[in-house]
């Protein structure tokens, strides 16, 4: 019997790691969307801008369901941002206090 393709266990820590060290040699902004371009498709690349779009409206105090309304997206997919700007050591949190100048929530 043939074993579904998530049934197989492989160890891609090497795979993430090297991918990691890949984005951190990026010099540029043009290419690093020519990396994206290249490794993300068009679905991929709209589904991580609605992420970070919904983050910055998130740290800006944007109530849930305005964000919702307006991104077409679930309150559940708005709640993983949310986790992730409670992180007290965060690193987009970190980053989003260092965007706005108010480093309220550090």
């Amino acid at each position: 019997m043939a074993r579904k393709s998530e049934d197989v266990k492989i160890d891609l820590t090497p795979w993430y790691d090297d991918m990691v060290k890949l984005f951190t040699q990026v010099e540029s902004e043009e290419d690093m969307k020519a990396l994206f371009d290249d490794m993300f498709t068009q679905a991929e690349i709209r589904d991580f801008t609605i992420r970070w779009k919904l983050m910055n409206d998130l740290y800006e105090h944007v109530p849930q369901r305005t964000i919702a309304q307006e991104l077409r997206i679930s309150l559940c997919r708005i709640t993983r941002g949310s986790r992730m700007l409670k992180k007290k050591d965060g690193y987009v949190r970190r980053r989003l206090s260092e965007r706005y100048d108010d480093h309220l929530h550090i």
